[in-house]
């Protein structure tokens, strides 16, 4: 008799596999507002206005019947806003303008290996030779993926490359410090406020930087930015969320690997980008490095 996978099971597959697919859809979405002639700072200006009130709402969601924050708690809720989303959305966005959606999505996929570096940096974790391995392997796709799109652009595939590779370290920073916050708080409570405080952090960003008339765009950049603000930020984040309660959170985080293939293929069929050799190699070498040292036994 075969057997029969629960219903929990099923359905926290399924969250799982569509938070993947959502996350993945935000370079696509932002390649094709680049289009438009707008800029980093205004579009994602764009992205977190449109955000806060859906974070504002999770944040208040997760703490109904809780008590309030204590003040050390505010201070690493700051210090992860800034890192871990604000720092992190601004370096992706502005690197998004140099380099290729595929080539975005596989140096993000890297951060669970930039977490176990930090781990052994940062309180002295160990790293076995397997996962070094693994390690090895997955960069070994990014630099196959990266070395043939510099033939093609030169210092802008370097320049956008280092941006992406900031992004992921600045939010492997935010998951490396919120262990005792996540405890706290809990994780849905703690992503809802560290995101709003992002999202206020993007807004004045772009008071201070652009001129009001900045905001006149094109009327397709308004809709791909409330696009982006929902079905690739706010509702991954709550599928995700419901994926981990239901299948966990390794589990969860093998799902996640469909993500760099979604991105690969909305590249391809979205944005007209290169399917090739270089792209499938690299994108292969990755995910198999990449869950490698997601399923290395810990020494």
């Amino acid at each position: 008799m075969a057997l029969l996978t629960p219903p929990h099971m099923t359905a926290g597959l399924l969250m799982a596999v569509a938070g993947s697919i959502a996350f993945s859809g935000k370079a696509i979405i932002v390649k094709l507002a680049y289009r438009h002639g707008v800029d980093a700072v205004t579009l994602l200006m764009f992205r977190m206005l449109f955000a806060l009130p859906m974070f504002l709402l999770m944040a208040w969601w997760a703490g109904r019947g809780k008590g309030p924050i204590a003040a050390r708690d505010w201070w690493g809720i700051l210090g992860l806003g800034v890192c871990g989303y604000y720092l992190a959305s601004f370096l992706d966005f502005w690197g998004l303008e140099y380099i290729s959606a595929s080539l975005e999505r596989l140096i993000l996929y890297l951060n669970p290996t930039f977490v176990l570096v930090l781990g052994w940096l940062l309180y002295g974790r160990k790293i076995s030779r397997r996962q070094a391995v693994g390690m090895l392997i997955s960069y070994a796709g990014v630099l196959l993926v990266f070395g043939h799109e510099a033939a093609l652009d030169g210092q802008n595939a370097l320049l956008g490359a280092g941006l992406v590779l900031a992004s992921a370290i600045s939010y492997a920073l935010y998951l490396s410090y919120s262990g005792q916050l996540v405890q706290r708080l809990g994780s849905l409570r703690l992503a809802g406020w560290a995101t709003s405080v992002a999202c206020v952090l993007c807004i004045g960003q772009f008071l201070l930087l652009r001129p009001l008339g900045a905001a006149e765009v094109a009327e397709p950049v308004l809709w791909l930015s409330l696009l982006n603000a929902t079905a690739c930020t706010a509702v991954p984040v709550l599928l995700v969320m419901m994926a981990i309660e239901r299948i966990g959170s390794s589990l969860t985080a093998q799902t996640g690997m469909i993500g760099p293939m979604s991105t690969l293929l909305m590249g391809v069929l979205i944005l007209g980008e290169p399917f090739n050799v270089w792209i499938v190699g690299g994108t292969v070498l990755v995910l198999s490095g990449v869950f490698w040292v997601t399923r290395a036994p810990k020494v």
